[in-house]
C-alpha cells in the first residue's frame, strides 16, 4: 500500500513539474526571449521564498486561476480594468502631481481588461503567503484575508452610494492608520533631493552625473546615442497639459538600472537624469525611469478585447493608460517610446517612493490596518477605470457590476475567495519545491 501511495505522489509531482517547466519555458524563453543567464538570474530570485516565486510566475497563476470554477465573476461583456499582478509588494507611497504623499498601487505593467476576481484572488493568495512567511497561523491568515475583502466590499458600496468618489479619493496621512500612516509621515520629512543624493554626485566639471554601483551601471555608446535621439518621441507622447519647454527634458546622464522586481528581470530598464527646473530649495534635476514592457500576462488567458488592442497596441501606451485610469492625479512625466523595435514606458522615479516593509507588520493588528487600506485602494482602482474615464471601452460602472456579481450573500463570496486563496497558497508552496528542484536540475 505504501509503495502504491508513493507511486501516486511521484506521478502527481512529475506531471505538475512538467506543467511548471512547460509554462516557464514558453513564457520566459519564447515570449520574453530571456537567454539562459537572464533566466538563471530571475529563477535565483524566485528561489528565495514561495512569495518571491509567486511574484515571478504570474503566468502559472493565470494558467491555474482561469480554471478555478468561482461563482462571482462579472459578465464577460462587463469587465473591469484590472491591475493584473496585484500582490502585497505592489502597493506603496509616492508623491502625486499636487505634491501630496499618497499610498496607492504602484505597478501597472500587467494592466488589462477582465474579471475583477483575478486581482482579488491574486491579492488574497499573496496575503496568505506573506502572512505565513511572517509566522502567522492558517486561522490568522484567514482572518487577514477577510479583513482585506471586507474593506474592498465596503468601499465599493460607499462608491455606489455616493459617499466617496473614486475619481478624487486618495489615501494620505489624514485618512490612514498603522504602518501606512507611519510611512507617509516619515516621507513627509524627506527632502526632494533625497534620491539625487543617493544615486548621483557632482563631478569635477561641476556636473551632476550618476554614481555607478551594482544596481546602476553605465550604458554603451549605442544605447546612449539611441536614447538621446528619442527625446522628441517621448515628448510627443506626453499629454499636452503636462508638456513643458523641450529644454526641460535635456538629458544630462543615462544609466542602466538593475536589481528591481522579479517578473521584470530580463527586461531593459534605464534611468535618465534630466534638467528639470529649480524648486524652492534650488533642486532642478530629476530622474526618469524608462522601462521595457511586453504583452501583459493576463492577455494570454483572458478573453481577447479587439477595442482594447486597437487603442493600446503599443505596450508602453497601455501601461501609461492603466496608470492614468487608476490614479486620480497621475505622474506628469508619463509617456512612452519605442527603442530598437522594443516598447517602453517612461515615468518619474519618485524620490518619495517607499513600501510598507515586512518588519513593520509584526502583529495581526499591523496587518489589518495595512490590509484595510489595500482593500480600499483595490476598490478605488477597479471603480475608477470604467465608462467615466474610458467610454470607448466601457458602457458600465465597474463598481455596480462587481457588486451585482457578488450579490446579496457577501458571506458566501468571502468564504469562497478565502477558501480558494488558502487552497492555492498550498499549491504555490508545493509548486515552489518542484520549481526549485527543476531549476537546480536544469540551470545549475
Amino acid at each position: 500500500m505504501e509503495a502504491l501511495l508513493n507511486r501516486v505522489k511521484e506521478t502527481r509531482n512529475v506531471l505538475r513539474k512538467h506543467i511548471i517547466e512547460n509554462i516557464l519555458n514558453e513564457f520566459d524563453e519564447q515570449c520574453m526571449g530571456l537567454d539562459c543567464n537572464k533566466r538563471k538570474m530571475k529563477y535565483t530570485k524566485m528561489m528565495e521564498s514561495p512569495f518571491r516565486f509567486f511574484r515571478g510566475s504570474a503566468y502559472l497563476y493565470y494558467y491555474d486561476a482561469t480554471k478555478i470554477p468561482l461563482s462571482f465573476h462579472t459578465d464577460t461583456d462587463k469587465p473591469t480594468w484590472i491591475q493584473g499582478d496585484l500582490h502585497m509588494e505592489n502597493f506603496g507611497a509616492f508623491q502625486n502631481e499636487n505634491g501630496e504623499i499618497v499610498f496607492d498601487v504602484n505597478d501597472f505593467d500587467e494592466g488589462y481588461i477582465g474579471s475583477y476576481i483575478y486581482d482579488v484572488l491574486r491579492m488574497t493568495v499573496s496575503i496568505a503567503l506573506y502572512c505565513e512567511a511572517n509566522g502567522l497561523s492558517d486561522k490568522q491568515q484567514e482572518d487577514r484575508i477577510e479583513t482585506y475583502l471586507d474593506a474592498y466590499y465596503d468601499q465599493l458600496k460607499r462608491f455606489k452610494k455616493g459617499k466617496d468618489d473614486p475619481y478624487t479619493l486618495t489615501f494620505t496621512v489624514d485618512n490612514t492608520k498603522g504602518p501606512v500612516k507611519k510611512v507617509l509621515k516619515k516621507l513627509a520629512k524627506r527632502q526632494r533631493d533625497h534620491l539625487l543624493n543617493d544615486i548621483t554626485y557632482i563631478n569635477e566639471e561641476n556636473k551632476r552625473v550618476f554614481a555607478w554601483s551594482e544596481e546602476i551601471e553605465p550604458v554603451n555608446v549605442k544605447e546612449r546615442t539611441l536614447l538621446e535621439s528619442l527625446t522628441d518621441n517621448y515628448f510627443n507622447s506626453l499629454d499636452n497639459e503636462d508638456k513643458k519647454d523641450i529644454s526641460y527634458y535635456t538629458i544630462k546622464d543615462i544609466a542602466r538600472k538593475h536589481g528591481t522586481g522579479t517578473a521584470s528581470i530580463g527586461l531593459d530598464r534605464y534611468y535618465i537624469l534630466i534638467e528639470g527646473e529649480k524648486d524652492a530649495n534650488g533642486v532642478d534635476d530629476l530622474v526618469l525611469e524608462v522601462k521595457e514592457v511586453r504583452t501583459p500576462v493576463p492577455a494570454y488567458f483572458l478573453p481577447y478585447r479587439e477595442k482594447f488592442w486597437s487603442k493600446y497596441e503599443h505596450q508602453g501606451k497601455r501601461v501609461v493608460a492603466t496608470q492614468k485610469a487608476m490614479h486620480h492625479l497621475e505622474d506628469p512625466y508619463l509617456g512612452y517610446l519605442t527603442i530598437d523595435g522594443r516598447e517602453f514606458y517612461v515615468r518619474e522615479r519618485s524620490p518619495y517612493k517607499k513600501k510598507v516593509k515586512s518588519t513593520q507588520l509584526l502583529a495581526p493588528e499591523d496587518f489589518d490596518a495595512t490590509l484595510k487600506i489595500m482593500g480600499k485602494v483595490t476598490a478605488k482602482i477597479h471603480s475608477r477605470a470604467d465608462v467615466d474615464t474610458e467610454a470607448e471601452l466601457f458602457s458600465h460602472e465597474s463598481e455596480e457590476e462587481i457588486l451585482n456579481a457578488i450579490g446579496k450573500d457577501f458571506t458566501a463570496f468571502k468564504s469562497q475567495i478565502t477558501l480558494a486563496a488558502l487552497t492555492y497558497k498550498e499549491q504555490v508552496n508545493h509548486d515552489y519545491e518542484l520549481f526549485c528542484e527543476w531549476v537546480k536540475e536544469s540551470f545549475f
